[in-house]
């Protein structure tokens, strides 16, 4: 499917598990084409209900629009952003020094079982002002994570893997979900923009609802073009994790999320973005069967949880030891 990519491609996840055998085949060759050439799908009948969408954009807007120094009180610096507040202006592209204009919050797993993979996890940081806003989080993480096991049994059929092959590897991976507040811009941001082009850390990323256009990804031909998705869709990509794995046949592709027109600065924009991560031990070795004369391998071996460490200081949030 080479050529000029004019949109990202529509996907039912009901074909999977209808359980017949082709239609889950096609559905397993069209997402697998579709994270080889573009690196981005869309995804209906994911089952993330959208009475919890809604709650949970409610939430979220009701989160951000707390005085400054209550939000503050949830902003713990030794925790790398990786659960609770983080202010505007933290973070940055791993090749700008030019910080995204943005704040967000992020909450993580939730060991129930004996895992001793627990003890890895700092607290969950939870806000008392918003009882409604923690249950929101804690019901969207689990949904995320259903949706997310059923596109990883598929991509594992794709590359010719058992279809359990990521289970072990997520149970109680280290999962991310961020609700974003990129706030109304007040004044010429100059090159600054929502998000600079980054791509993904994690094996695939799952974005419920964005509140406003201003997602593009940057295509092969080099060109960018926007992502947008219709109510009741997910858009789905691929994250660096699984592009290491796959060798680069699975791809991770750039995008960033471009400001508004002038005469829209005064509009805040809502995006919650699921970051699907493994446990840390999972080995990101390149796969042999995607390694190949016309494919050498691209990438040198590491555990996800050392290339995670490698990733937090690039962008800003953790500091080098």
């Amino acid at each position: 499917m080479e050529g000029v990519t004019t949109s990202v491609p529509v996907l039912d996840i009901a074909e999977f598990t209808s359980g017949h055998a082709e239609r889950k085949k096609k559905f397993v060759r069209e997402l697998g084409e579709a994270f080889h050439e573009l690196g981005f799908a869309t995804i209906q009948n994911h089952g993330l209900n959208n009475k919890m969408v809604e709650e949970l954009y409610r939430e979220v807007k009701a989160f951000f629009s707390l005085p400054e120094n209550i939000k503050y009180k949830y902003e713990k610096a030794d925790l790398a952003g990786q659960r609770g507040y983080t202010s505007f202006g933290k973070e940055h592209a791993k090749q700008s020094q030019q910080a995204d204009l943005k704040e967000f919050f992020q909450f993580g797993q939730i060991v129930l079982d004996e895992d001793q993979i627990k003890k890895e996890y700092p607290d969950n940081v939870w806000v008392q002002e918003l009882p409604g806003f923690n249950e929101s989080l804690v019901n969207a993480y689990r949904s995320f994570e259903i949706a997310g096991s059923h596109l990883l049994h598929a991509i594992a059929l794709y590359l010719e893997l058992p279809e359990n092959y990521f289970e072990k590897k997520v149970h109680n991976g280290n999962s991310i979900l961020r609700a974003i507040h990129y706030p109304p811009i007040e004044s010429d941001p100059k090159s600054a923009l929502r998000a600079e082009q980054h791509e993904d850390i994690n094996l695939i990323t799952l974005l419920v609802g964005a509140s406003a256009e201003g997602l593009e990804l940057f295509t092969r031909e080099g060109e960018w073009m926007p992502v947008t998705s219709a109510p009741g869709q997910i858009v789905v990509n691929v994250g660096d994790m699984l592009q290491r794995l796959t060798n680069n046949r699975l791809k991770s592709t750039t995008h960033r999320v471009v400001n508004p027109p002038k005469e829209l600065w005064g509009s805040s924009r809502y995006s919650i973005p699921f970051f699907l991560h493994p446990r840390s031990e999972m080995r990101l070795d390149c796969l042999g069967s995607c390694i190949s004369l016309e494919n050498p391998r691209q990438f040198d071996p590491i555990t996800a949880g050392e290339y995670l460490d490698e990733r937090l200081i690039e962008i800003g949030l953790k500091k080098a030891k």
